[in-house]
């Protein structure tokens, strides 16, 4: 695994240990942020079952100003610091050992809201409806920020979950990803880190 482009382009990153996490592949990878950039203008940036982080750091690589890094996995958490650490990044990165749902009510305490929250859990613990409604119900969104949901590709996520709506699907061997926009609360999108055209 690498980042593939941005200013930390080339830097290897390390997969972490055992065979609890499976990693998004480089041609996944890029191919997301393709399709939601593939560059950024600031916002920040949630990883959710970050695994190796990988995501999360080619989201701030490639320009998002700050990253929340969550995982319930120990083994985990430590391989997003070391790889967080080896791309010179700890200053825009937050990283904590937490389960997702706590997070998302975690985030929303804070008062954040996201340019790009990134979606990732297990395939068979099949919790995208819930934490869908999760994000939409507690706002976590800019307006027009995105979630990217990876999953099996045999899988249908809902059209719309609450302020969420279904932006584009596409599928890469047994891997799918599905893009929802945030248009719940009819803003006209002053800021976001995302390029204009979404």
């Amino acid at each position: 695994m690498r980042v593939i482009s941005g200013t930390c382009k080339g830097r290897r990153l390390q997969a972490v240990p055992g065979m609890s996490t499976r990693p998004t592949t480089d041609k996944v990878k890029e191919a997301i942020f393709n399709m939601i950039g593939p560059y950024f203008s600031g916002g920040n940036g949630l990883d959710l079952f970050a695994g190796s982080g990988g995501l999360g750091i080619e989201a701030l690589s490639r320009g998002i100003e700050r990253v929340i890094f969550v995982d319930q996995d120990r083994k985990a958490v430590q391989t997003v610091r070391k790889n967080v650490a080896a791309c010179g990044l700890e200053k825009r990165a937050e990283i904590y050992c937490n389960d997702a749902e706590r997070a998302l009510k975690a985030a929303a305490k804070r008062g954040l809201r996201f340019a790009v929250i990134f979606l990732d859990p297990p395939y068979k613990e099949k919790q995208w409806p819930t934490l869908l409604s999760s994000i939409a119900e507690r706002q976590l969104l800019e307006p027009h920020g995105v979630v990217v949901a990876e999953h099996s590709a045999e899988a249908e996520l809902p059209e719309e979950v609450g302020g969420l709506t279904r932006w584009k699907r596409e599928t890469y061997g047994i891997t799918g990803v599905t893009i929802y926009r945030w248009e719940g609360d009819g803003s006209d999108g002053e800021h976001c880190g995302l390029p204009r055209e979404l």
